[in-house]
């Protein structure tokens, strides 16, 4: 896929699992790590493991193997790393605190 097939897909994949608040953030000027930020929002620390969980389990059926996928076991904000794509999955205290809009928008 290239970077934009796969910021759709994730951005389908963080919705499937009923994400709130999804923001795409382009940081291709800004970054040469990635190309996109996907940064949304569950309920609750089952809710955030549990849509990243399904964005890494989807990449993998699709043939892209995440590159990471860090903080699964605290779930307050959890990172898959699909190197064009980087998804965040956040609680929102976590996200309010982090502002990743703000730093990177």
């Amino acid at each position: 896929m290239n970077s934009k097939q796969l910021l759709d897909f994730a951005i389908d994949k963080v919705d499937d699992m009923k994400a709130r608040d999804i923001v795409k953030l382009d940081v291709r000027e800004t970054s040469s790590i990635t190309d996109y930020l996907v940064i949304c929002s569950g309920n609750s620390k089952r809710h955030v493991q549990s849509i990243a969980e399904h964005v890494a389990k989807e990449a993998r059926h699709a043939g892209e193997t995440p590159l990471g996928h860090e903080g699964q076991d605290a779930g307050e904000w959890v990172l898959v790393d699909l190197g064009d794509v980087v998804v965040h999955v956040m609680q929102d205290q976590t996200r309010d605190f982090y502002d990743l809009e703000k730093l990177w928008g």
